[in-house]
Order: C-alpha cells, then sequence, then structure tokens
C-alpha cells in the first residue's frame, strides 16, 4: 500500500477533538485492537489518528462464559463481558510499548460505580503517553440495580462529572444506543462538562441455536456491531452534532472509505474502525487512504469542509 502524503499543502488532515489533536481523524475502536501490539505486524498504527485500547476496569474481568462471539448477516453479535487485565498490569505491562512506538493512545474506561470511574481517571491521569480518555458509560451500574449509566442523563451526567473531576486529560464520554432519546444523554454529558463524545456503542442482540433450542451465546444477549447497525449510527450522530456543541467521534459499521465519508457528512469530525478490523486487519490504513483520495478529487482541504452545510 503506498504511503499517504500526510504533509500534503492542499489537504488538512489534522483534527482538534476537545482539545485532543490528531493527525487525522482514523483511529480504531476500544475492543477491536487490544493494547495496540496484537495489530503491529499487519498495521501501521502510526499512520492512524491513534488507538483506542480494549476497556480496562480497576481490577481484572474473565469476562462472560463462552460461547461469546456469533457472527450474523452483515454484522458480528459479542458477549466479551468487558474481560481485560485491570488497569495495574496494563500501567505495567501495555503502556510502555504504545509510549515507545509513539502510538497515540485513548484509554477506555469502564466501572461499577461512580466511584471506580473516578479513581480509574485519577490513575491513569499522571500516566505519560495517554493522550485521553473514552469512558464507557454502557456499564451496569451495580449499585442501582444493574442498569446502564449510560441510558439515564442523570448517571451519564454523574460519571462524567466525577471524571473530569479527577483529571486533566480529554473526556470523551462514548454513548450507548439503548437508549430513548440520544440527544438527551448527549446534552446531559455536555453540561457535564465532556470534552467530546463518541457514538455509537454495540446495540443490544441476540441469536437462538434452533436445534439446541437455547441462545447461541452463553451471556444470551449481545452487542451487535458491524455494517448492520451503520444508518442507526450514522442517523445518531447526525442527530448530536446538530444538538451539542461537543466534537463527534463516529463509530458503528465503517467497513470503507465511502461509510467513513458519510459519517464525516453527517457532522463526525472523526471515526472509528472496530468490527472491520477484524475482517480485514489493513481496514483502516485503506479507509484513510480513500479519505485522502476522495478529499483530493473532489478539493476538500479539511475535514470540517465535508460536512452538510444546512
Amino acid at each position: 500500500m503506498p504511503k499517504i502524503n500526510l504533509e500534503s499543502k492542499t489537504i488538512k488532515l489534522q483534527v482538534n477533538i476537545g482539545g485532543l489533536v490528531l493527525k487525522n481523524p482514523v483511529l480504531l475502536a476500544s475492543g477491536t485492537c487490544g493494547y495496540g501490539i496484537e495489530l503491529s505486524d499487519l498495521v501501521d498504527l502510526k499512520r492512524l489518528g491513534g488507538i483506542v485500547v480494549k476497556g480496562i476496569s480497576l481490577e481484572p474481568r474473565k469476562g462472560n462464559p463462552p460461547p461469546r462471539i456469533h457472527e450474523t448477516p452483515c454484522g458480528l453479535l459479542n458477549a466479551i463481558g468487558l474481560e481485560n487485565i485491570g488497569i495495574k498490569d496494563f500501567k505495567k505491562e501495555k503502556i510502555k510499548w504504545l509510549k515507545e512506538h509513539k502510538i497515540t493512545t485513548i484509554v477506555n474506561i469502564l466501572g461499577n460505580s461512580i466511584e471506580e470511574y473516578e479513581r480509574m481517571a485519577q490513575e491513569l491521569d499522571s500516566l505519560e503517553g495517554i493522550a485521553a480518555l473514552e469512558v464507557n458509560i454502557s456499564c451496569p451500574n451495580v449499585k442501582e440495580g444493574g442498569v446502564a449509566f449510560g441510558t439515564s442523563p442523570e448517571t451519564a451526567a454523574q460519571v462524567t462529572r466525577a471524571v473530569k473531576r479527577a483529571c486533566t486529560l480529554p473526556v470523551i464520554i462514548k454513548l450507548s444506543p439503548n437508549v430513548t432519546d440520544i440527544c438527551e444523554i448527549a446534552l446531559a454529558v455536555e453540561e457535564a462538562g465532556a470534552d467530546a463524545i463518541s457514538l455509537i456503542n454495540t446495540l443490544l442482540g441476540m441469536a437462538i441455536d434452533i436445534q439446541k433450542k437455547r441462545p447461541v451465546l452463553g451471556n444470551t444477549f449481545g452487542g451487535l456491531s458491524g455494517p448492520a447497525i451503520k444508518p442507526v449510527a450514522l442517523r445518531m450522530v447526525w442527530q448530536v452534532a446538530r444538538t451539542t456543541s461537543l466534537p463527534v467521534i463516529g463509530i458503528g459499521g465503517i467497513a470503507t472509505w465511502q461509510d467513513a465519508i458519510e459519517f464525516f457528512m453527517a457532522g463526525a469530525k472523526a471515526i472509528q474502525i472496530g468490527t472491520a478490523t477484524l475482517v480485514e486487519p489493513k481496514s483502516s490504513e485503506k479507509i484513510l487512504q480513500g479519505i485522502v483520495d476522495f478529499m483530493d478529487r473532489n478539493n476538500y482541504q479539511s475535514i470540517d469542509k465535508l460536512k452538510i452545510q444546512e
């Protein structure tokens, strides 16, 4: 694959996401690129705007029982259960490699209580090599009956305030699509001090094994990702980009450069590539090249110029 000309005098790929400056708007999504090193032999990570590492919690998590992944038409169901090594081992084993290889690193954090989110932010704030935090608010609030933080404007705002209070890094709140009004949640986290918003997280779904007469996934339900959810994600990005003043990172079914352009036109300032990486590891590089070629052919000088003007 030819090298992308990132020094073009006519095309400005650099974007500012709530104080986080990226050399280009293409990121790898949390949960699909591990901690970076897993893809390093297949993808030139330094060509991308950055990566969002696998979600980290205070303590290690084993995740859900298998089966944990099931392919669907145009998509993927996963019920990994947020398995991760925990913050202690992340700090000890992973961040050093990312820092040495000069990978722009956004750390996705999760918790079962507001206190856990706050502690995570405190511990990561002073760790060199981290560019920003992405906050997963699709996690269950164990103190309030297990309802996800992101399904309520009040709890979404509480998490946002706690994380902002605990750190100086740019804070990106990752919104759940499993809500009645995505704009209500977006406005709540904006008011609470979020620097940016990423959306969408996976849609809840399930599959049934008709021979065994039971759910395919060990956890019954899973998160649906891939091209099947792109129309929903695109609609929500459009709505949120026109409801808040926060920069938006679009996620959901982006598999081609044409998909990426749609998200920019809907109002996203950056994008994350997720399930496509599992199908074709170099998808992100190909998408970035396609974005550059499209901008060059159509005389677009910056990502901002792609947004539909109303």
